[in-house]
């Protein structure tokens, strides 16, 4: 029986950006099937007690400086050299995330997640700008005022906040989270033991 691997995502998430592209290779080895469910990462954090790790982490010594060091391995290990971390995070994903919800089917979601990650992480826009986020979306063949209409929708809204509720409540606190089943990884640095699983392993 073929596997579904569930990708709770938050653009805001850099290792969010760095997880989607190994993520994509496994899928495509293991001939799992890929969903990406868009949670909103404030309201993770939120209902966790959880922070973002520079900021969690502040005041451990060298916890820090070892995580960017890792980090960078991580970015060079997989040849992401156009990566560049955005200079306004932690910043609010909200629009990015409703434009996900808003998708028409899981096809169009994971193809916005293939335009805005680089957007994101790479050019490093102005999130929040949906006169930027538009024209990313434009450029990339969407049908952009479509898409930012129904980020308004009451029904998006209230989507994203039911599949935040719902990760934190199947135990997510952060991203990047995996779900294969009831089955759950958190981090980059789990992407291996996920592959095992999709390959007949144990979790």
């Amino acid at each position: 029986m073929t596997k579904t691997v569930e990708f709770i995502l938050d653009l805001a998430a850099p290792n969010g950006y760095l997880a989607w592209y190994p993520l994509k290779d496994i899928v495509a080895r293991t001939g799992a099937q890929l969903v990406v469910t868009p949670v909103f990462l404030g309201g993770m954090h939120k209902l966790t007690g959880n922070a973002p790790p520079m900021m969690r982490d502040a005041d451990v010594k060298g916890k820090v400086p070892y995580a960017a060091l890792e980090f960078r391995r991580f970015l060079d290990r997989h040849g992401m050299d156009r990566f560049s971390m955005h200079p306004d995070l932690p910043f609010n994903s909200i629009l990015l995330q409703r434009l996900l919800v808003a998708a028409d089917d899981e096809a169009q979601r994971q193809a916005l997640v293939d335009v805005l990650q680089p957007a994101v992480w790479e050019q490093n826009i102005d999130c929040g700008d949906a006169e930027v986020v538009g024209k990313v979306l434009a450029d990339a063949g969407f049908d952009a005022r479509a898409l930012l209409e129904r980020t308004q929708d009451d029904a998006v809204k209230q989507e994203l906040v039911a599949n935040t509720s719902s990760a934190v409540e199947r135990g997510a606190f952060g991203i990047p989270t995996f779900f294969v089943g009831d089955e759950m990884w958190f981090g980059k640095e789990r992407l291996d033991q996920l592959e095992s699983y999709l390959s007949g392993g144990k979790p």
